[in-house]
Parts: C-alpha cells; structure tokens; sequence
C-alpha cells in the first residue's frame, strides 16, 4: 500500500515536471499589431483655430482616422468628455496634448507634448537651443513625450542645433500648415542628427486652424499623418510605438505593408490610380544607398550602414517617410 502510493505521487511529480519545463520552453507570443492613423497636431478655438474641439474631433473621425491630439497653445483641451462620447459609439481616441509655444527674441520655439494632464508652461532660455532643451526637459519632467514642431517655421532651428538637444524622440518632417518651409532642406538636416548618433524619428502633421475654409493657402486637415504600428489603440500604445519608430509618416502616399526591423526595410505601396513611385533608401551623410521605382522595395543594413530610412514620391509630388533602422 505504501508502494502504491509513493509510485503515484512519483508519477504526479514527473507528469508536473513535465508541464512545467514543457511550458517554460513555449516561446512567448508577441502581441498582434495593428495598424492606425492619426494626426498629432492641431488647434481648436481654445487658441487660434476656428472651430470647437467637438467639431475639430468629428471631422478627423469622420474622414477614419483613429486618434488625434488637440494642440492648442499653452492650453491644455482636456478631451475626457469626447473621448468617452466617442468610446461609446466608434473607436475613436483623444490622446492629450498641448503645444507648448515659447520663444528667444524672434525665434519662434514650439515643442508638442503628448500624455498631459494639465497646462505645461513654457520656460525661457539665453539662447534657441536652451531655450528649445529647457522645455523638452520641462515635458519630460511632467511625463510627456516631446515632439520638435515645424523646425524651420520663421528658420528657427538649424542642423547645430537638432544635433545637440536630447531627450528628444520626434521631430516634425513635415507640416500641412502654410509657410513652415517643408521642403528646405529638413531631410538633410535628419540625416545630420542621424549621421551624428541622434535616434529621432520623423512625423508628418496638419497643424490644421481652419475647418470652415478650405484652400491651398489656409491652413485645413487632411495634409499630414502617421500610420503607427501598436497591439491596441490606447494613449499608450501608440506613443510607446511612436518613441520606437513603430510608424511611418506620410503628406498623400499609403502602404499596403511594411517590414521594418531586425536589419531590413520591406515596403509595399498601395497603388493610387496610374500614379508612379519611386523609393529612395537613405543612409549615412543623407547618401542613397539605393532606388527602386514601382510598388515594392527592399533593403538590408550593410557593413558600415549606421542607419538606414526610406523616402516615397508619388509622381503627384505627395510623399511617405519610413524610419530609420540603426546597426545593432
């Protein structure tokens, strides 16, 4: 009888053994991602737009995007009251924000902060760029995550100055609103900060105002947006998938997929009528390290690649912005 026993406990401990060891060696499954459009800076009536944060809100989910921030200027639009109207009828998501807008003489200084609570005053510096590291640090201090908006509005910031302030993951590569010099050269001044060690990643944004005019010189929705990559759509997710490049940028182009990491960048665009693409893979000192026209592209880090990203065009002018990738 005692033999009995200790054989069936001895075969109870080897039968738990085996589960155990058995669901040790089960590789843990990573989450699905998703993915999910958004936009990460505009204004309602509680600074310079023209429209409530109701109608602002409304048009962006109307028009399917999935998230967006309200950025007014050292105002903090809390959006709890539409975020849960919206919970309750569609998924729809209000990440908090705030530009948070200060200045050095005539230099405008504005920096986006993302997951507040409450107005961030802005602080002040003895030059551009202590006056720009003073409220990064002020952001992050208050839990936020920084973003450098519109960098040569009124050419207020400079390659010297992008490749010395920290702390900073995200940076607007382009904006939709009116006289922000997009196209002067940012791209050059990226692969600078990238060149000199900088892990930032670029967004493209409205800063929309006006939603009751429309027109080329007005500043509308519409124009510029992130495509993020994230297991769920919550203020979390998606800014933990923005800070880690998880995302591409984009002002008209969209993907059918993309792969990006473990030393690769695979891409395939989605066709827009008879429109051409032509990709560009951009490394080190902004070189292009390749060029691929048509729908897919591909490439795989090198020896002594420290980065590689991509550009799309359109044959329309309109663009897409994928992440750098680094060696290791």
């Amino acid at each position: 009888m005692i033999r009995v026993t200790y054989m069936r406990l001895t075969l109870a401990f080897i039968v738990a053994l085996v589960l155990v060891i058995g669901v040790a060696e089960l590789p843990s499954q990573a989450p699905e991602l998703n993915w999910y459009k958004g936009n990460l800076h505009t204004h309602t009536i509680n600074s310079d737009g023209d429209s409530s944060p109701d109608t602002v809100a409304r048009w962006y989910k109307e028009h399917r995007y999935h998230f967006l921030a309200l950025t007014d200027h050292n105002y903090f639009t809390d959006p709890q009251g539409l975020n849960s109207f919206f919970a309750a009828q569609e998924r729809f998501l209000l990440i908090t924000g705030e530009e948070v807008t200060a200045k050095y003489k005539d230099a405008p200084v504005h920096v986006n902060a993302f997951r507040v609570g409450s107005t961030i005053q802005p602080a002040s510096g003895n030059s551009v760029l202590d006056t720009l590291q003073k409220n990064v640090d002020r952001i992050r201090k208050h839990g936020a995550v920084p973003s450098l908006d519109h960098p040569y509005f009124r050419w207020a910031f400079d390659t010297a100055i992008f490749k010395q302030v920290s702390q900073l993951k995200l940076f607007e590569i382009y904006n939709g609103s009116t006289r922000t010099n997009n196209e002067w050269g940012l791209e050059q001044m990226w692969d600078d900060g990238l060149t000199s060690g900088l892990k930032i990643y670029g967004i493209a944004v409205d800063d929309a105002h006006q939603f009751k005019e429309f027109g080329p010189h007005v500043s509308n929705p519409g124009r510029g947006w992130v495509e993020v990559q994230a297991p769920e759509l919550s203020q979390e997710a998606v800014l933990d998938a923005l800070e880690k490049g998880r995302f591409y940028a984009s002002s008209g182009v969209k993907l059918e997929s993309l792969k990006h990491g473990n030393g690769m960048i695979g891409i395939s665009i989605r066709q827009e009528e008879d429109e051409k693409f032509r990709t560009r893979f951009i490394g080190k000192g902004g070189k292009v390290l390749d060029e691929v026209i048509g729908l897919t592209a591909e490439y795989r880090l090198k020896p002594g690649d420290s980065y590689v990203r991509a550009t799309i065009k359109n044959s329309n002018g309109l663009r897409a912005w994928i992440q750098p990738i680094f060696e290791n």
